[in-house]
């Protein structure tokens, strides 16, 4: 099926990202697509070298009569969020991406396509390889492990770039050109919980909610896509204070940077309350459903029967825990009042699991405004605190602040409004760009972040527009052919 991505106009970036999608790249093991693009650098005679942290730099000479303009860093991050349904059987470590054609777009097969940031490091790719583009001086530089942590933005030293305008590839929306993002930092509530017997007359249940969006925990977070670690702690403490069920296992979302999709859970009550039992949380489930009904419509909430578990948790911690994360804010918390319509602060209840005695809860907050960041992070701390968690706080990056007044932008708009005859948005996103990190070490480096319409990032819904493609690709030529 990759023959006809291939065969895709432009051709040079479907080929590209074909490769690319070939090599396995999930964050903290980029081994194989650092060896790659290493390879590609080399392949084609450029100057090509691995920093301290994995990161990789290649640098290209201008094209003829381009030598005396300001040379460019050209920025993507190699690897990709790793999230697929339950039922696909697929290893991250180990294979490549499945895609298909649907329509005007391209989509994997039961797993996150990598659009997301694949597209930008193909359309680099394209542009070292090419022998017919005008161009600056490029220097391209594919950082590594950007979806869960930023640590090869974070590493990357000062001095090692001689670019002067810095065009990150990392954006999500055909029409709009970024000039700011939110910083984020991470908040991980643990603790250890006894067990007890589950008693002889007690019969046990898996909980399942599934089929929700998900969805990029920034830019996706103001949509009202559902939470399933939030609709399951509901259905849990409802069926605690009516039937007094006991829990033996929860397991719930899965990356701090992928809104959860799905959540499982065992638990268990008196066989006596059975048909009662039965009947309330179908209607709890219905009542979810009906609340979300305009936006999860395939929104499926199960209960089965299964063996019955030798342990559950004692009950006094289960009672703290469940109203904890009732308690802790999950969403947008503050819209920002300098840009209209950006969240501004927000927090993300990715992850629950709670098994053989241990409790781990794992969130990420990001805010525009590092003390509003900090606040609701705090927040959140005494919230699990009051469980009696210890929470640390980690993980924690800047923002990026924008700059109106940006050479690098003006070139942008005046080519976006030859080129598609239209003005394109200006703006900042919610989510978490690496220029914010990259401009600590070099702070007069002129950025601006730009890239072809993805949708459902960070999901296996994830899908990237083939027109869109082909618009960005023409876009990005316009831009370096008019550079300062």
């Amino acid at each position: 099926m990759n023959k006809e991505i291939e065969q895709l106009e432009p051709t040079r970036i479907w080929n590209n990202f074909s490769k690319l999608n070939a090599v396995p790249r999930p964050s903290k093991k980029e081994e194989k697509v650092i060896e790659f693009i290493l390879n590609f650098g080399r392949s084609l005679q450029l100057e090509t070298f691995e920093d301290e942290v994995g990161n990789v730099i290649i640098r290209k000479e201008a094209s003829s009569g381009m030598e005396d303009r300001k040379p460019i860093t050209l920025q993507s991050h190699l690897d990709m969020v790793h999230q697929k349904n339950s039922e696909t059987d697929f290893n991250f470590d180990t294979q490549g991406i499945e895609m298909y054609i649907d329509g005007d777009w391209v989509r994997a097969r039961g797993t996150t396509l990598g659009a997301d940031n694949g597209m930008g490091v193909a359309a680099i790719m394209s542009l070292l390889e090419s022998q017919d583009i005008q161009h600056p001086p490029l220097e391209a530089l594919f950082t590594i492990d950007e979806e869960t942590g930023m640590t090869g933005a974070m590493g990357l030293k000062g001095g090692v770039l001689k670019g002067q305008i810095l065009l990150n590839l990392d954006t999500e929306d055909d029409d709009e050109i970024d000039i700011g993002c939110a910083g984020g930092i991470d908040i991980t509530a643990t603790r250890d919980y006894e067990e007890e017997t589950v008693p002889k007359d007690y019969i046990a249940y898996v909980i399942s909610v599934k089929g929700l969006h998900g969805g990029h925990s920034g830019m996706d977070i103001h949509r009202g896509f559902g939470n399933a670690n939030k609709i399951m702690n509901r259905l849990l403490y409802k069926s605690t204070e009516a039937f007094g069920i006991g829990v033996s296992q929860i397991t719930g979302g899965s990356l701090r940077n992928a809104i959860p999709r799905e959540s499982f859970a065992t638990i268990v009550l008196k066989a006596k309350l059975k048909e009662d039992f039965e009947v309330k949380i179908n209607d709890w489930a219905q009542d979810i459903k009906n609340e979300n009904s305009f936006i999860e419509t395939k929104l499926e909430i199960k209960l089965d029967k299964v063996e019955m578990p030798a342990k559950m948790m004692e009950k006094t911690t289960q009672d703290k825990i469940l109203r904890a994360v009732y308690g802790a804010h999950n969403g947008v918390y503050g819209m920002s009042a300098a840009i209209p319509d950006l969240v501004e602060t927000s927090n993300n209840i990715a992850k629950i699991e709670v098994k053989s005695g241990k409790i781990r809860i794992g969130c990420l907050t990001r805010s525009s405004v590092d003390t509003a960041k900090i606040d609701l992070a705090n927040s959140l701390k005494s919230v699990f605190e009051l469980a009696d968690c210890k929470v640390t706080l980690s993980g924690e990056y800047p923002g990026w602040n924008p700059n109106p007044n940006s050479e690098i932008l003006e070139v942008l708009k005046n080519q976006y409004d030859i080129l598609f005859n239209e003005k394109p948005k200006v703006v900042a996103c919610h989510a978490g760009l690496e220029c914010g990190i990259l401009g600590k070490n070099y702070p007069e480096i002129d950025m601006i972040s730009f890239g072809p319409t993805i949708k459902g990032a960070h999901s296996p819904d994830e899908r990237v527009s083939i027109s869109s493609v082909k618009k960005f690709w023409t876009f990005l030529i316009q831009i370096l052919k008019n550079t300062p």
